[in-house]
């Protein structure tokens, strides 16, 4: 009978801690909202004749999309509000559900649409954040143009 409970208290044991969450295993996933802390990172922005300085997030997705640099596009018109050109292949994102989009915002929509904001507006779309331009003056004047040529350099 006590051989019976030994084992019994075994395969007790041997459950709990096949059922028990092991945090090296099982490392800790983001909950969903991006890591838009400001880096020091910068990148030079080239639209048409006007030259921008933008500052990147400091995320994954940012720092993926400064290793494609330097990077000529045709950003194409939508909206009268937003810049965007898909790229050939994804990055890798973390995008937030709607809220406040702001003038000069570098985003990802999905994962390869890149996309600049040139007005703030409220929106239910999802996006992953990049970075953001903050000479907004110069910005509107740039964008008013239909589709543009822009260059992304490293600073």
């Amino acid at each position: 009978m006590k051989i019976v409970t030994v084992i019994l208290m075994c395969f007790a044991c041997i459950s709990l801690f096949a059922c028990s969450k092991n945090n090296d295993a099982n490392p800790i996933q983001n909950n969903g909202s991006p890591n838009n802390n400001p880096s020091t990172t910068k990148m030079k922005i080239t639209v048409g004749t006007e030259v921008f300085t933008a500052i990147l997030y400091d995320n994954p997705s940012a720092t993926a999309f400064k290793a494609l640099f330097p990077l000529t596009i045709n950003m194409t018109e939508l909206n009268n509000n937003e810049k965007y050109f898909d790229l050939p292949n994804p990055l890798p994102t973390n995008a937030s559900v709607g809220g406040d989009i702001k003038a000069g915002d570098l985003t990802l929509y999905g994962t390869n649409t890149l996309v600049l904001f040139s007005k703030s507006f409220n929106t239910s779309y999802s996006y992953t954040k990049l970075g953001y331009i903050d000479n907004l003056t110069l910005l509107a004047r740039a964008l008013c143009n239909g589709n543009v040529v822009f260059k992304f350099e490293n600073n």
